[in-house]
């Protein structure tokens, strides 16, 4: 079972694809990851031996990754927030940051839709 960040990495996958369970490491970043650990990042999660497992465990402490990238980026959003940045103001209304449209769409951001009285069509 190999487990690196306290994170349990699924057996059945390739290694570069399990890799990516873990936070702040996407699909480019695994397989250099596997590269400088000198492993085929297509095999199997189940395969690894430990001495090939403390490669990648070595190379993976060289990210910022999990607890500390969590930490990190929630310490930007509240440092926005704080400094009042345009950015800061839709993190605290909980509206979309990137400029997308809230008319129609932004249901994630927004949450459930809210009942608005008196909005019926009128017809004849």
């Amino acid at each position: 079972m190999a487990r690196i960040k306290n994170i349990e990495l699924p057996k059945d996958k390739a290694l570069y694809i399990g890799l990516t369970a873990i936070y702040g490491i996407g699909q480019s970043t695994a397989k250099k990851i596997c590269k400088a650990a000198g492993i085929d990042p297509e095999m199997k999660v189940r395969d690894l031996d430990l001495d090939q497992e403390s490669k990648i465990r070595s190379e993976v402490d060289k990210y910022v990754v999990e607890g500390e990238l969590r930490r990190e980026v929630q310490m930007n959003i509240k440092m926005k927030m704080e400094i009042g940045s345009y950015q800061g103001s839709r993190h605290k209304k909980g509206l979309p940051v990137h400029g997308q449209s809230t008319r129609s769409n932004a249901r994630t951001r927004k949450g459930k839709g809210k009942v608005v009285a008196n909005k019926k069509k009128v017809g004849k």
